[in-house]
């Protein structure tokens, strides 16, 4: 007979996550993936001016506001009929790059190596690092307390097997103090072309407000070639290290193995070139994108807005106790079927289509290491892996797109506000696809609808019952311990989830 254990919160991610598990001989056999509450968004841009649009939604969520303001703003560009000139385009990819950036590196280093990492090795440190030599003595003196909530972040945690290396310990313990400092120098890059992180005022349609100056070129460059050399010396041998020493997660949370990814950092004024192309991989195989083949299922979500909608047509009808429902988060779907979205998905599909060099060097130089095929990306292990291979080719791609900048030329386009008009945004954030669809009437917003990455991967059962991406990576996790289902949680937090995006 199977037993039930909830998780709730989980905890070290972005909003508030119940997950409940059925698990029977130490496996579990179903999983449940839950929001916990409504913010309607969605409500208070009807009857809004377009334009308040790009700034409303950016308060979807601290950590990516930039997804939410491009997406918007492409929205925009599509409903008014513009494109922004060269610098424009360029200094929206300088923007969003950076934000890519700083969300990786605190993912894996303030969300999720806490997973795998001992902080207690930090007792035994004899080094001189002065930030270790404080963190050494509080630590020791934390664990030894009776405190109940000692060493947040760091503890409590789950009794579980860490990292055994001591020397790996303490590296990762002393990266994850240098990621913040890596993560407020991204956050200075943004700001420099944005005016201000988070809720950048500078994006519009068009473009973007902010010039192009030689200052600001330097100021960006400068701080991107130390993000680069943390990125390379830090980063990915961190997540190398990490996949060397649990091997079983590079088999565990596969998940429905189907993935979709928008397209993001457009290349060209026609968006026909992206850094990471568009495509829809199943079964292995990659198809061209269609955005007609996104619906909405409802049936196990607290709306009672009608089920299978496109977001064009999407509602947004609040069903607090609506029966047999039990998630704030709808169920995207393409054609019917379930996918994952987020940097495992855009890296998969860009290998899988071989146009950039780098992208392929990155994967197959991991794979190597870790003695396998591309299979064995689709994995707990293999979504780190991931998105360290993005940051990489994101910071790189950044240095060359300085390089492209013009200054004194112009960043944006003028435009004149449709009274009638639609536009879709499809973007990808740094977890994953993300769309914003507009329609605007009378010169004012009649509906918005967002389908943002958390919904894709957290969504609950879809109207024939079938789970989704979360809820199937889960099945087959073994749980060696019910008191402490530490797999699970490295399993779920491997996708970066944002309930605060998703319960928008």
């Amino acid at each position: 007979m199977a037993k039930t254990i909830t998780i709730d919160p989980l905890t070290r991610i972005e909003g508030h996550l119940a997950i409940r598990l059925e698990v029977e001989a130490g496996r579990v056999v179903k999983a449940f993936s839950a929001g916990e509450m409504f913010r309607g968004f969605e409500v208070i841009l009807k009857n809004r001016h377009p334009m308040d649009a790009q700034q409303i939604t950016q308060r979807i969520c601290g950590v990516c506001p930039i997804s939410h303001g491009t997406a918007s703003i492409l929205a925009q560009d599509e409903a008014y009929g513009i494109k922004p000139p060269p610098n424009g385009r360029i200094v929206r990819n300088l923007i969003l790059g950076a934000n890519y950036i700083q969300s990786h590196i605190i993912h894996f280093y303030q969300l999720s190596a806490l997973d795998f990492v001992d902080i207690a090795a930090v007792k035994d440190y004899t080094g001189n690092d002065q930030q270790l030599r404080a963190l050494k003595g509080w630590i020791a003196d934390q664990i030894s307390s009776k405190v109940m909530y000692p060493a947040a972040p760091f503890l409590p945690r789950y009794e579980a097997k860490y990292l055994e290396n001591a020397e790996l310990n303490i590296a990762a313990v002393k990266h994850y103090l240098q990621a913040l400092d890596m993560r407020a120098m991204a956050h200075q890059m943004a700001a420099l072309f944005c005016g201000k992180i988070p809720h950048a005022p500078a994006l519009i349609p068009g473009g973007v407000t902010e010039k192009v100056t030689a200052d600001k070129i330097a100021a960006y460059q400068s701080r991107l070639q130390k993000l680069q050399q943390f990125i390379n010396e830090c980063y990915l041998p961190d997540v190398m290290a990490l996949a060397a020493a649990f091997p079983d997660y590079l088999r565990m949370g596969k998940g429905c193995g189907n993935f979709l990814a928008y397209g993001v950092f457009p290349e060209d004024a026609d968006h026909s070139q992206m850094l990471f192309p568009s495509g829809v991989m199943s079964n292995g195989r990659v198809n061209p994108f269609n955005p007609t083949q996104i619906t909405e299922d409802v049936r196990y979500s607290l709306f009672s807005s009608p089920s299978g909608l496109p977001p064009s047509q999407g509602q947004t009808e609040a069903s607090p106790h609506k029966h047999d429902a039990y998630s704030w988060l709808k169920a995207p779907r393409y054609g019917g079927q379930v996918l994952e979205v987020g940097p495992l998905a855009r890296i998969l599909i860009a290998y899988a289509k071989g146009g950039n060099a780098e992208i392929g060097k990155q994967v197959d130089a991991f794979l190597a290491q870790m003695y396998g095929g591309p299979e064995m990306l689709v994995s707990t292990m293999g979504r780190h892996a991931a998105r360290a291979i993005e940051t990489k080719i994101v910071a790189d791609r950044c240095a060359e797109w300085l390089d492209q900048l013009i200054p004194g030329e112009p960043t944006f386009r003028d435009f004149t506000i449709a009274e009638t008009g639609r536009g879709v945004g499809l973007t990808e954030a740094p977890r994953g696809a993300l769309g914003h669809w507009l329609d605007i009437q009378n010169g004012k917003i009649a509906n918005y609808q967002c389908v943002v990455p958390t919904t894709w991967n957290c969504s609950p059962r879809d109207d024939r019952g079938i789970a989704g991406p979360i809820e199937q990576s889960l099945e087959e996790t073994p749980v060696e311990d019910e008191n402490n289902p530490i797999e699970a949680t490295r399993v779920v937090r491997s996708f970066d989830p944002c309930l605060a995006c998703a319960v928008h």
